[in-house]
């Protein structure tokens, strides 16, 4: 048994992203053909694309996107990203793919715990894993031995979002109150975005970050930590940190 960590990675994006959004936006207001329009707005893109979020313009802001390959998640995580539906998704099929090994993550509470506690974890896992290794024995199909595997199991995934839904995903997930895994990924893409397009999300995040807390009642009645976390991260990226940095300042922070 192995248990893993979160690793992130942005692996394509919109060729300029800020200079597509903007080129969109402007062709609804302007007579120009759309070679010229380009031309006129090089080097003005930022300040357009913070106008057109400003008015709530948001539906250029669908022609520009993002991809990310992501490993050492759950399934538990993966049952959550996969609610955001305006997004692409290509995971590792428990069907198709079978492993003599169980990867697995073990959540940050039971981490806490103590090495006991991880150690009886870890043998819940190798439990699950044997059922699971006795059932392929008998010949029963992967997609059917997988019934007894745990949500703990590790699964990978590629997955793409236009910045719009971005926006509406780090607003839900970068919010404390959010389940911490995806939590986690949520900030680690963050910091990626804004080192690819500034103008579009450096002052975008959890909704408190961007603007006020959207849970009401519900309030974690951390905003101000979390806009201080939010400067820490903003600070990561002007220093060039690298994906790796990236993540580890996340898992030692993000909690």
């Amino acid at each position: 048994m192995t248990k893993v960590s979160l690793n992130v990675k942005l692996l394509s994006h919109t060729i300029d992203p800020e200079l597509t959004i903007a080129l969109g936006g402007k062709l609804c207001y302007s007579k120009s053909e759309i070679d010229t329009l380009r031309e006129d707005t090089k080097g003005n893109e930022d300040k357009f694309v913070g106008k057109l979020m400003s008015f709530g313009h948001l539906s250029p802001l669908e022609h520009a996107s993002f991809t990310f390959g992501v490993q050492g998640v759950s399934r538990a995580l993966l049952a959550q990203i996969t609610r955001h539906r305006i997004a692409s998704f290509s995971v590792q099929s428990q069907r198709y793919v079978t492993n003599d090994e169980l990867t697995y993550i073990v959540p940050p509470s039971i981490a806490a715990l103590g090495d006991e506690a991880v150690r009886e974890f870890e043998a819940q896992m190798t439990t699950l894993h044997g059922f699971y290794s006795k059932w392929l024995e008998k010949g029963i199909p992967a997609e059917d031995a997988r019934f007894v595997l745990p949500n703990a199991a590790e699964t990978r995934m590629i997955f793409t979002m236009n910045v719009r839904e971005l926006l509406h995903f780090f607003e839900l997930r970068c919010c404390m109150r959010a389940q911490w895994e995806i939590r986690r990924l949520a900030w680690c893409m963050l910091a990626m975005v804004r080192r690819e397009a500034p103008a579009i999300f450096n002052t975008k995040g959890t909704s408190c970050v961007s603007s006020v807390c959207s849970e009401g009642k519900m309030t974690c009645g951390r905003a101000r930590e979390v806009c201080e976390l939010d400067e820490q991260l903003t600070e990561l990226v002007k220093n060039d940190a690298s994906d790796e940095e990236i993540i580890n300042w996340v898992n030692e922070n993000i909690r």
